[in-house]
């Protein structure tokens, strides 16, 4: 099994920044993927960006594009997610997820750390 815990969220003004971490532990080896998703009251949860471990490539939603960086430091088994110039659409629980080697989907998912944007 994987835990996953984010935490740096938080209540904002349009325009700053903020950055989400997320740490694992538990069968750690066994992740190739991390990803970030987001829930917006009364939305579905949809996909933010994601980064394989191994090579650290990347891949990014259309809307933050440009805005958002997912970064990965495997040392400290941690996933980042610089947000810069937040709007009030980004408002939204962050969640952080885990894709295993082999398994088509993710499978381990955080409890979710919100961010509030706003105007």
């Amino acid at each position: 099994q994987v835990q996953l815990v984010e935490s740096g969220g938080g209540s904002v003004q349009a325009g700053v920044s903020l950055r989400l971490s997320c740490v694992a532990s538990g069968r750690t080896f066994s992740v190739e993927t991390m990803g970030w998703f987001r829930q917006a009251p009364g939305k579905e949860r949809e996909f933010v960006a994601s980064i394989w471990l191994d090579s650290g490539s990347t891949d990014y939603q259309d809307f933050v594009k440009g805005r958002f960086t997912i970064s990965r430091d495997n040392a400290k088994n941690t996933v980042y997610l610089q947000m810069n110039s937040l709007k009030p659409e980004d408002t939204a629980v962050y969640y952080c997820a885990a894709r295993r080697r082999y398994y088509a989907s993710y499978d381990a998912w955080g409890q979710g750390t919100q961010v509030t944007v706003t105007s």
